[in-house]
């Protein structure tokens, strides 16, 4: 059992019997050519997958920037785009938690309170 770290120690009984000798730890097994090889592999693979979703992301993020700067220059310079003086669709007040304010209108002023000398 070398693969986890045990290693029975072999000894030969004059007698024919099996061993019962004890189980031995070994503290550094190394491994074999094919072995190094299958690590190495797996490490490349790894790495070239992280590399190429890390290249991917950036690329989309890439083509989300440029399709917003698109968006946002075309607004821009669409001079037939007017803000609409019919009221918003907000949906609080469509569902009455809030009170519907009339487009266009100043805020309520308070009346200026006399100061005294």
């Amino acid at each position: 059992m070398a693969l986890f770290g045990l290693q029975r120690e072999r000894k030969v009984s004059p007698f024919g019997a099996p061993p019962s000798a004890p189980i031995v730890p070994v503290h550094h097994v190394p491994l074999s050519p094919r072995e190094l090889r299958a690590q190495a592999v797996y490490r490349l693979q790894v790495g070239l997958f992280g590399l190429g979703a890390i290249i991917l992301l950036i690329s989309l993020a890439n083509v989300v920037m440029e399709r917003v700067t698109l968006a946002n220059r075309a607004a821009a310079l669409d001079p037939t785009v007017e803000a609409s003086a019919t009221a918003a669709n907000d949906p609080l007040v469509d569902m009455g938690v809030a009170p519907e304010l009339p487009v266009g209108a100043a805020p309520p002023q308070q009346s200026p309170s006399p100061q005294q000398h």
